[in-house]
């Protein structure tokens, strides 16, 4: 079987919590995440936007570590498609474009409504909230996703986070479903 290919929208990836688990699990190719310079554009412009504390620099480093670290993540060439789609929000038909062009089966996103069934349908894709996506990962994978969990836990230093803290962390993400799940394996997170 092969694995499936997820574009994440800019709004999954502002969030630090959640884009850190989103990329502990870019890492263990249990699918194949992918985004876009604008993708990453449209998250460093907010944060930085949104956080005076937070400069352009670290989330360039953020961004190119991201690059750095999950192969053949980046986008290309969806450009062309653009202007022929038609979204709730005309701004989300670049992150459509580029699903249809790396042949996504899933959008990873927040905003739902922007992504309507009907528009997505004849391309195969479907959006995802990030609480279903992530469950469908843990009842596709459990120890695959706990140990990705367990890493990003470990890897908080400042400060450090117990499993509760932890799992706390990510219900304040919306992912309620998916720490409701995780609380059968704290003993592995």
């Amino acid at each position: 079987m092969s694995r499936r290919t997820v574009v994440y929208d800019a709004c999954v990836l502002y969030p630090a919590p959640l884009r850190s688990f989103l990329m502990y699990l870019a890492v263990t190719d249990l699918y194949h995440a992918r985004w876009t310079n604008d993708i990453h554009e449209e998250w460093m412009r907010n944060v930085v936007k949104d956080h005076a504390d937070i400069l352009r620099e670290q989330v360039e480093r953020i961004r190119d570590l991201m690059n750095a670290h999950v192969r053949d993540c980046l986008v290309t060439g969806y450009e062309s498609l653009i202007m022929s789609l038609t979204l709730p929000d005309p701004d989300d038909r670049q992150v459509l474009a580029a699903a249809i062009h790396c042949e996504a089966d899933i959008i990873v996103t927040f905003n739902l409504k922007d992504f309507p069934e009907d528009a997505l349908k004849p391309y195969g894709i479907e959006a995802q909230h990030p609480d279903e996506f992530l469950l469908c990962q843990l009842e596709l994978a459990p120890t695959v996703v706990c140990a990705a969990a367990q890493k990003h836990r470990e890897s908080l230093q400042n400060p450090p986070m117990s499993v509760e803290e932890f799992l706390a962390s990510l219900k304040r993400q919306g992912l309620a479903q998916t720490v409701a799940s995780l609380r059968e394996f704290t003993d592995l997170i």
